[in-house]
């Protein structure tokens, strides 16, 4: 491996691993408080709806359009955003199936969040891998560029890491289990890097690097609407669960002036 390829490497190395710094948020921060849950969960889903939206969603269009045409670019990327939506609902569906053979302990708010907390840091696992093929290929060609996107990654990794370990630290208040859900969600970003120099850069084509986004994006948003939404409610605070929604969706999409 060359010197372009480890200045590269580094950069999907730091930037999935800010998703460490939203976990350090999280478990540094008094997380016993109804509020404060509420609307942390609130500000988690605000944060995974933006990013589907307007990042996911318009990448997928984007990479799918440039192999076939504007059109068919929305229409595929949308129905691989509905193909997210119903694996989520698949496995959410499998899982459920498998709590009611479980005693009632098993349907406690508590092991809602810690299922929510697993799902989300698969979500943003996968999502982080085709990130890091797309910081590493960036950056081998142009460090200063590969700069540019490893710092807006960073600012866009550091409250996905705090969506992970929310769910998993309230749910088991072990935050050594947080830290590594935030991690394995964050890692796969320099292992997508990795795939890419010595695999990917002779396969990988834009319609696929599309599909992976909108997947991913049917992922999120499912989980955001169906799970965290829900759950951010179930403290008594609404409005403040609906606010810091709307301060997750907001933020994030100030995070792409960088």
């Amino acid at each position: 491996m060359d010197l372009q390829a480890l200045y590269a490497l580094l950069l999907s190395v730091i930037a999935g691993m800010a998703t460490l710094i939203g976990g350090l948020i999280v478990i540094f921060t008094k997380s016993d408080n109804k509020k404060f849950i509420s609307a942390s969960l609130g500000f988690a889903s605000g944060v995974m709806i933006s990013v589907s939206m307007m990042e996911l969603y318009s990448t997928s269009a984007s990479y799918i359009s440039i192999d076939t045409n504007d059109f068919y670019g929305t229409i595929l990327s949308t129905l691989f955003v509905g193909i997210g939506m119903f694996i989520t609902f698949i496995i959410n569906h499998f899982v459920q199936d498998e709590n009611k053979s479980l005693d009632n302990l098993n349907h406690s708010p508590k092991n809602k969040l810690f299922s929510v907390g697993f799902v989300s840091m698969l979500a943003i696992a996968i999502h982080n891998f085709p990130e890091g093929i797309a910081t590493f290929m960036s950056s081998y060609g142009n460090i200063a560029l590969g700069l540019s996107i490893t710092l807006a990654i960073a600012f866009h990794n550091i409250p996905e890491g705090i969506t992970v370990a929310l769910p998993i630290y309230l749910s088991t208040n072990n935050k050594k289990k947080a830290l590594l859900y935030t991690f394995l969600s964050g890692i796969t970003e320099p292992l997508g890097a990795l795939l890419a120099y010595f695999v990917l850069r002779f396969f990988l084509t834009n319609f696929i690097m599309g599909s992976i986004f909108g997947i991913v994006a049917g992922i999120m948003i499912y989980i955001a609407v169906d799970d965290l939404i829900p759950s951010s409610r179930n403290y008594g605070y609404d409005k403040i669960a609906l606010l810091f929604t709307l301060i997750g969706i907001c933020l994030m999409s100030l995070t792409q002036i960088f």
